[in-house]
């Protein structure tokens, strides 16, 4: 028995103990119901949690074609949400039931009571009808708002952000220089009926009129036939400086089978003759020189590299700035935000400014000038937007497209449109 098998029976008997911990809170919420209707509310619970096991076996053991696969995922993911958050109005009805018989504890061993006390001490302490039900409404809250996220097309409502990025060192001939950057396309993501509102994107863009354009990794989920139909659609996105471009952790085929190590390497040579065709300049472990008025301007991009251990590190940043010492300004294309903290930072101190995608903001959140959050700043400190250490910046962009959860709650797909000024 493999110890995946072994992992998910485990993890399945967490869940069923979970289930019938929770089931207590579909009878106490349907306890005045007819028998019937309390029958039904059984059967359409234990089926979903039946669900979520028969989806987690499935997309371990199973091979499946990639829509079906993440549609169980993302069924089991909300169901195992509305327990999460159903769960804790439950625990807090339990204790206030186990305050109340320790209560009663203390009286009837300090103060016993009279026969006609006691029998009304012993009465059962039901379960909060109220808690209940508030529970499984709480539990229902991120199912609703998650479902509103994708029936909302909110994945394919892009948006500019604008943002002014100033350093002490700038050459005035690129002062105004207009950049601007996509991330994360995640083209098997993409629906091909929506194919209009992904092309209105790029016309979005194009209408800033960029003079250079960055696009920070993650073209594809698993494998470049991917990008078969979005060619057309991508090509489109032009810059009279170059459009120059990286690799992210999705970009290598890491993430699916494949019938051989030949098979994988050629995958990649074809993500690369893609981005060629394209007419995007990519950057795997080297740099381009602009020169303008006889100032320069170095773009650096390396393949990706992940702090967390499960991303790849195949990034050689030593590697790419070879070359680019007399660049009064250096600009980093690097997929992954952890990348600069992690090593940018301490080792290599002339890279001005990086720019990122990977988070995705986690498709979920808030974003306001003011005021942001999302899970994702759980797991990277860098998530979303600018951040400054001393006149060092990082940028991270939330993303064109979306991976796994067919929707954005909160989390805008986006566009960037930065302007280099000196200062």
């Amino acid at each position: 028995m493999s110890d995946s098998y072994l992992r998910l029976i485990v993890i399945s008997l967490v869940m069923f103990a979970a289930d019938l911990y929770l089931f207590q809170a579909v009878k106490a919420a349907f306890r005045k119901y007819s028998e019937k209707t309390r029958r039904i509310a059984g059967v359409i619970f234990w089926f979903l949690s039946a669900v979520v096991i028969i989806a987690m076996f499935l997309v371990v053991f199973v091979t499946l074609e990639n829509a079906v696969r993440k549609a169980l995922m993302l069924t089991a993911i909300l169901l195992v949400l509305f327990k999460f958050f159903a769960l804790p109005a439950l625990i807090i009805d339990d204790l206030r039931r186990g305050l109340v018989l320790l209560i009663r504890w203390i009286r009837k061993k300090f103060n016993p009571p009279a026969k006609e006390e006691l029998k009304e001490a012993e009465r059962k302490i039901s379960r909060s009808e109220f808690l209940s039900k508030a529970g499984l409404l709480i539990g229902a809250v991120p199912l609703t708002t998650l479902g509103y996220g994708i029936v909302s097309n909110s994945v394919y409502d892009y948006r500019v952000r604008r943002v002014t990025l100033k350093f002490p060192n700038l050459p005035k001939a690129f002062h105004g220089l207009r950049i601007a950057q996509l991330s994360d396309i995640h083209a098997g993501s993409l629906a091909g009926k929506h194919r209009n509102a992904v092309a209105a994107g790029i016309e979005l863009l194009l209408r800033e009129k960029p003079d250079v354009a960055f696009f920070t990794g993650d073209l594809v989920n698993d494998e470049t036939a991917e990008m078969q139909n979005w060619t057309s659609v991508f090509e489109k996105l032009k810059a009279p400086l170059g459009v120059f471009s990286v690799t992210g952790n999705h970009d290598y085929g890491d993430y699916r089978d494949w019938k051989s190590a030949a098979a994988k390497k050629q995958n990649f040579e074809d993500l690369k003759r893609v981005h060629a065709n394209m007419g995007w300049d990519l950057l795997m472990n080297e740099h381009r020189i602009l020169e303008q008025g006889g100032e320069k301007l170095a773009i650096v991009g390396v393949e990706n590299w992940g702090a967390i251990d499960r991303f790849p590190k195949y990034g050689k940043l030593e590697q790419a700035r070879e070359g680019t010492e007399k660049a009064a300004v250096k600009l980093l294309l690097s997929h992954d935000p952890s990348h600069w903290r992690a090593q940018v930072l301490p080792e290599f101190l002339d890279m001005d400014a990086m720019f990122s995608g990977h988070t995705h903001g986690m498709q979920f959140g808030v974003r306001m000038k003011q005021f942001q959050w999302s899970p994702a700043q759980y797991v990277y400190p860098e998530w979303a937007g600018l951040y400054k250490e001393n006149s060092r910046q990082l940028y991270v962009n939330v993303g064109y497209g979306f991976l796994g959860y067919p929707g954005r709650v909160g989390m805008r797909p986006e566009i960037t449109v930065f302007e280099l000024e000196r200062g």
